[in-house]
C-alpha cells in the first residue's frame, strides 16, 4: 500500500510538472528587480522623462523613491495613507514625509497614490523597457550574433585609432519616421545588440555616449550591417566618426570623404528600408560641412560629447 501510495504521489508531481506552463516574459520580468521598478515607475508621471528612476532602477523600490522622489510631478499625484501608517497625506511640500511613506510601501495599497489625468510613460523609462524586450525577444538571434566571428567586410570598416577630439555644438535629432508594421516583421530589421568591432576602444566608448543610446557597450545588427548605436526613442542609427578630420589639408579632406561616401549611403539605406533614420556623427564643422557638400541628402550631427 505504502508503495502505491508513493507511485501515486510521484505520478501526480509528475503531471503537475508538465501541467505547469514556461514562464512568459512578463513573468521573467516580474523577478528580476530592475524591470519590476522600471514597470512599477512606468504608471507614475516624472518630472524629468524618467532619468533618475533608469539611473536607480537597480536599488532597491524605497532606495528608489527616496532618491527620485523630487523628481516626481507632484502637481498631478494624491498621496493617501489607507493603511494608517503614514497619517493623513496630500502631495504638497509640507507633507514630502508622508507622501514618501506611502510611496515607498513595499506594496502600495489600492487607493493609496492617485495619478490625476493620463500617464504617459516617460521616455527614459520606455526606453530602457523597449531595450529589455529586445534583448529577450529574440535569444536565439541575439545569442547567435553575438557568438559570431567579425566578417571580412564588417573587419573593413574597422576604425583606426584617432586622437583626442575637440568639443563641438551638438545638432538636432532627426523625426521620428512613420510607424511600418512590415517592415517591423521582417526579421533582419529587428535590432540585435551584437559585441563592438574590436580594436579602437575610444571610438567605442564615443559610441556608447551617443544621447538616449538603447545598448550602450554594443553594436547593434540591422538588415545585415552593424551600426555604432540606436536611439529607440526617434528609431535612429548612428554611425561614429572620430577622426581628426579639420587636421587634414582641404584637398585630403575632400579624398577621404568621397572614399567613404559609398559607404555611408548604403549604410543610409539599409537603415530606411528598415524604417530607421540614419545619423552620422562627427566631430568638427569642417567635416560635416564637406560631407553635406557631397551629398546634401545626409544627416549629419557634431558631436559634443567625445
Amino acid at each position: 500500500m505504502t508503495m502505491r501510495l508513493r507511485a501515486c504521489a510521484a505520478l501526480l508531481l509528475f503531471l503537475a510538472a508538465c501541467a505547469t506552463p514556461a514562464p512568459s516574459p512578463r513573468a521573467r520580468a516580474s523577478r528580476n528587480p530592475r524591470i519590476a521598478n522600471l514597470q512599477r515607475a512606468a504608471a507614475l508621471p516624472w518630472t524629468d522623462g524618467g532619468r533618475c528612476v533608469v539611473r536607480e532602477a537597480s536599488q532597491s523600490w524605497s532606495v528608489l523613491v527616496e532618491r527620485c522622489y523630487r523628481a516626481l510631478d507632484h502637481d498631478r499625484i494624491e498621496f493617501h495613507d489607507t493603511t494608517g501608517r503614514c497619517a493623513v497625506a496630500s502631495a504638497d511640500a509640507a507633507a514630502v514625509g508622508i507622501g514618501f511613506c506611502v510611496l515607498a510601501a513595499p506594496e502600495i495599497a489600492v487607493g493609496a497614490v492617485i495619478v490625476l489625468g493620463v500617464v504617459v510613460v516617460g521616455f527614459a523609462i520606455k526606453e530602457a523597457l523597449d531595450a529589455y524586450e529586445l534583448r529577450h525577444a529574440y535569444p536565439e538571434e541575439a545569442g547567435a550574433s553575438r557568438g559570431a566571428k567579425v566578417s571580412s567586410q564588417e573587419a573593413e570598416v574597422q576604425r583606426k585609432p584617432k586622437l583626442k577630439p575637440e568639443p563641438a555644438g551638438q545638432d538636432w535629432l532627426p523625426p521620428v519616421p512613420p510607424e511600418s508594421p512590415d517592415r517591423e516583421r521582417r526579421s533582419e530589421c529587428r535590432p540585435v545588440p551584437v559585441r563592438h568591432l574590436g580594436g579602437n576602444d575610444p571610438h567605442n566608448e564615443c559610441a556608447d555616449r551617443i544621447p538616449n543610446n538603447s545598448f550602450p557597450g554594443w553594436d547593434v545588427l540591422v538588415n545585415g550591417k552593424n551600426f555604432d548605436g540606436l536611439v529607440l526613442i526617434n528609431r535612429t542609427l548612428w554611425d561614429i566618426k572620430t577622426d581628426d578630420f579639420e587636421k587634414q589639408p582641404p584637398r585630403s579632406q575632400r579624398f577621404f570623404v568621397r572614399m567613404k561616401l559609398p559607404e555611408l549611403r548604403r549604410e543610409a539605406k539599409l537603415a530606411r528600408d528598415c524604417g530607421y533614420n540614419f545619423v552620422i556623427g562627427v566631430r568638427s564643422a569642417a567635416h560635416k560641412a564637406v560631407l553635406l557638400d557631397e551629398d546634401p541628402t545626409l544627416q549629419v550631427v557634431i558631436m559634443d560629447w567625445c
